[in-house]
């Protein structure tokens, strides 16, 4: 199988290492961008490989498998070809739109093309493309090679074919993959990020420390990860942008996102890749 990806943030770096690591997968055409330089980009994954290949989890026949196998393009022409394409750039509409608006002059009648959103409106994204139909959102969840979930959502629009082929691809990855009808923040983030937010709301109350409110979900709610620190992880920017989508896409006021939030982002604290949140990083 041949595939694609577009983007080159976060989740296109995993997604492509993702790919070029399993064995179903023939080749990944990566689709960086004219303001990505792939020497810097590809050097992220690289990294990753080498330590693995250092810790003796992959061999070094691996890594030139791994790395042989991406393609870096920086023209949607490339999609011609391909079995399956998916969009992970930056979480918002219109960027979305256009490029898969972009994409859709290349894309062929039965490429199946999936948007890696985690909250927006899968039908709405499908409404630039040609094959509206083949249009399916795919999420995975950061680290997209660790983490196991996937949700599938299907837009109004998806058909059928579609949406097996997108459960069974997840499945070939690996994945536990969840059938999603379309709602604002699916399944995961309607339930999980307005959790961090409230944790924000009692760290900027001075309830408590932000470590000791990761502490108290850890050990009084078996979480792996304090909510703190997984705002961090998913990028503030992320968690406020999936707060107004909740909060535009259903008018109630339970979906607010909080002031401290809206002022970290303006702020550039993002969380781990900006190096500050509510934690440093180095």
């Amino acid at each position: 199988m041949k595939v694609g990806v577009i983007g080159s943030g976060t989740m296109g770096i995993g997604l492509t290492q993702l790919f070029a690591q399993s064995d179903f997968i023939e080749s990944t055409t990566w689709f960086l961008g004219n303001n990505s330089s792939f020497e810097e980009v590809f050097k992220k994954l690289a990294t990753r490989w080498s330590s693995a290949v250092n810790k003796g989890k992959i061999s070094q026949d691996d890594y030139n498998r791994f790395t042989s196998k991406i393609i870096a393009v920086d023209d949607y022409r490339a999609i011609r070809g391909l079995d399956f394409v998916i969009e992970a750039v930056t979480e918002s509409m219109e960027t979305k739109k256009q490029v898969l608006q972009r994409a859709a002059e290349y894309i062929e009648p039965n490429t199946i093309y999936a948007t890696n959103t985690s909250s927006l409106s899968v039908t709405e994204i499908s409404s630039v493309a040609k094959f509206k139909e083949n249009v399916i959102g795919l999420h995975f969840f950061n680290p997209a090679p660790v983490m196991k979930l996937t949700e599938v959502v299907s837009g109004f629009l998806t058909g059928e074919r579609t949406k097996s082929f997108a459960f069974d691809f997840a499945v070939r990855l690996g994945k536990e993959p969840v059938f999603v009808n379309e709602a604002p923040g699916f399944v995961v983030n309607r339930m999980l990020i307005p959790m961090i937010n409230e944790a924000i709301a009692v760290f900027a109350e001075g309830v408590a420390s932000a470590k000791d409110i990761d502490t108290a979900l850890i050990n009084g709610a078996n979480h792996p990860i304090g909510p703190l620190s997984l705002a961090d992880l998913i990028g503030t920017d992320v968690c406020l942008s999936i707060m107004e989508v909740l909060h535009s896409e259903t008018g109630d006021p339970k979906y607010r996102a909080h002031p401290l939030l809206r002022k970290m982002v303006r702020a550039g604290k993002l969380g781990k890749k900006s190096g500050e949140g509510f934690f440093t990083y180095l």
